[in-house]
């Protein structure tokens, strides 16, 4: 599937059920809780069952189905079909994995099968805070000094081992990764690795960074030393 081939010939009998499914369309409510951002959310289940009866209604099957994309993602097939006509849209979500195992797999999935449903049916879900421990910039410029936080000639090892992230450990030295900080939504500082962080995912994972799938970057508390 490409940008040019995401929906069938015609869809003049899809586009008129879809104005009936979104004329019958709510907000969809926000039912989950997000405990690293004191934050509510839609889970999946709430923006299917904002839908659902409306789709069915008008003879629209919808179907969601995983598809091979670069190493490193998911990729996500979101369709709509009306029954009569066989007319049809589309639309291909990637999502990087938060880590390469079925529990990552898992996780990464829900976000996309969320997504993707919103997006493709026009639902509305207001401000979305689940993205896990996302961080609002307070300053762009605040960033970390990779001479200052992670040793240099004029720092010393216990000087590197208190600096950094404030928990006691350094944050790794890896090439083509950048660390600034800013707060989280719930108001605690938090360090985020940007820059070449594919290939040093696994080194990021054992400092105790996570993944966020909103902003697609690494990210860890910096706790109060």
């Amino acid at each position: 599937m490409n940008g040019t081939n995401l929906c069938s010939p015609e869809i003049t009998e899809l586009a008129g059920a879809m104005l009936r499914v979104q004329q019958a369309l709510k907000p969809a409510a926000k039912d989950g809780q997000n405990n690293f951002t004191n934050s509510r959310y839609a889970s999946l289940q709430s923006v299917m069952e904002t839908c659902r009866e409306a789709l069915l209604a008008n003879g629209i099957w919808l179907t969601q189905l995983p598809v091979q994309v670069e190493n490193g993602s998911l990729g996500l097939v979101s369709k709509i079909i009306h029954a009569e006509s066989g007319q049809w849209q589309s639309s291909l979500l990637v999502m990087p994995l938060p880590k390469d195992d079925p529990q990552g797999y898992g996780s990464a999935m829900t976000y996309a099968r969320r997504y993707g449903l919103a997006a493709l049916i026009g639902i509305v879900t207001e401000h979305d805070d689940d993205g896990e421990g996302s961080c609002r910039p307070q300053n762009q410029n605040n960033e970390y000094n990779p001479g200052r936080h992670l040793g240099s000639a004029t720092h010393t090892a216990s000087q590197s081992q208190s600096e950094g992230n404030g928990s006691g450990q350094p944050l790794p030295r890896l090439e083509g990764v950048q660390y600034r900080k800013e707060n989280a939504r719930d108001g605690k500082p938090c360090i985020l690795a940007t820059g070449n962080t594919l290939q040093q995912k696994d080194s990021l994972r054992k400092a105790g960074f996570r993944w966020d799938g909103n902003r697609k970057l690494w990210w860890k508390y910096a706790q109060a030393a």
